[in-house]
């Protein structure tokens, strides 16, 4: 399956999930509205109240997780994830003021002396029943949002258990209006009130960690450096960076490989660190990595530093100080290695320059380049070349 069906698919889980749940809160939020407005019961209303709310954060589930849901485009190059987050963060921030509104009334009809009356075990029954549906329907989102790794759904779900959590304060207090403790029924509304608040928090808090680019937890990340040490061709791996894109996670690192290796066999050696950490981690969206011949880490960086010559300027800055011996002359390949800040040179030759060793000729080209500081080691090599 590629990546755009996998995303099409956990779609369509998130939208029968969470119609099911809406259906539920609307059928729920009815019965609870209709029994806590004909016996009374404030705390009945509120948590009605609530039900239908979760109705518009489900809609609003189904809106961001087809839009979160789609592939990369290119203006958003690393997916539309971030959709799915601000969902999150507006979810969290109306429970909250859900949970004010709640809290408040409730408050100000306990100071004022409003008490309930006996509901009815029927009002009980009301409650009893939405608490066994909201139960259910949280165990099943949660299920769902943990299999396809959506926040948002998890969030949603956690939105249906505190409706669940409410439901059962507001149960005791019925039952304890039913038994002659009026007071409790505003107590239990408070109580849900403060339960919303506190779930509406935490989404705001873990929404805005991920906005912020906060890195997965030190385990994981232990867990990915030490996957890709185990690659053959890995001597180091440093700066490691994490961050969180909806429920899918991308990874910058710096792959440290031989020092002499071919930029082909290099890049292969990050392609198959790449292929070992999604295996690990199958949430990986993206991995970014980049290939260093030597371990830099706590290092200035790079671009930061005085450069080093490329191979045009190399050319012709050898060519002036060679410019009189045959070997450079008749040289068939050369390499550069860019090492500890110098200049590794390597030349290849069909055949020598006639009286000289290979020794002879790399002398020559050592005394005739003294005075170029960059210059790290120098060999020659004789032999078919490398083409």
């Amino acid at each position: 399956m590629t990546a755009i069906q996998e995303r099409s698919t956990q779609a369509r889980e998130a939208h029968k999930v969470t119609l099911i749940g809406a259906a539920i809160d609307l059928v729920v939020g009815l019965a609870k509205l209709v029994a806590g407005w004909l016996v009374g019961s404030a705390a009945l209303i509120a948590d009605g109240i609530h039900s239908f709310s979760d109705i518009v954060t489900d809609l609003f589930v189904i809106a961001a997780t087809h839009f979160g849901r789609q592939a990369p485009d290119d203006d958003h190059p690393y997916g539309h994830g971030r959709i799915e987050t601000l969902a999150t963060l507006w979810l969290g921030g109306m429970l909250i003021f859900i949970a004010g509104g709640i809290a408040w009334a409730s408050l100000t009809r306990l100071l004022s002396g409003d008490v309930s009356t006996a509901p009815g075990f029927w009002a009980i029954g009301v409650a009893l029943v939405a608490l066994l549906a909201k139960e259910w329907i949280f165990r099943y989102t949660l299920r769902i949002a943990r299999h396809i790794d959506s926040r948002l759904l998890e969030a949603n779900a956690w939105h249906s258990r505190s409706d669940a959590l409410s439901t059962l304060v507001v149960l005791i207090g019925l039952l304890a209006s039913q038994v002659g403790i009026g007071w409790m029924d505003a107590a239990a509304a408070i109580v849900v009130g403060v339960m919303v608040g506190q779930v509406g928090g935490r989404l705001l808090w873990e929404s805005g960690q991920e906005l912020v680019d906060t890195a997965l937890p030190e385990d994981d990340q232990r867990t990915l450096h030490d996957t890709a040490m185990q690659v053959p061709g890995v001597e180091g791996v440093h700066d490691l960076r994490t961050r969180r894109i909806g429920g899918e996670v991308l990874l910058d690192l710096h792959i440290v490989v031989p020092p002499r290796v071919t930029v082909s066999e290099a890049h292969e050696i990050g392609n198959a660190v790449s292929r070992r950490l999604r295996d690990v981690f199958p949430n990986l969206f993206d991995v970014t990595f980049h290939i260093d011949p030597q371990d830099d880490a706590g290092e200035t960086e790079h671009s930061l530093r005085p450069g080093l010559p490329l191979r045009a300027d190399i050319e012709g800055i050898l060519d002036e100080a060679w410019h009189g011996i045959a070997a450079w002359h008749d040289r068939v390949a050369l390499d550069l290695h860019y090492i500890d800040d110098h200049v590794d040179v390597s030349i290849y030759l069909h055949a020598l320059p006639e009286g000289q060793s290979l020794d002879d000729a790399a002398q020559a080209l050592r005394d005739a380049s003294h005075s170029l500081t960059w210059v790290g080691r120098l060999r020659v090599w004789q032999g078919p070349g490398k083409g």
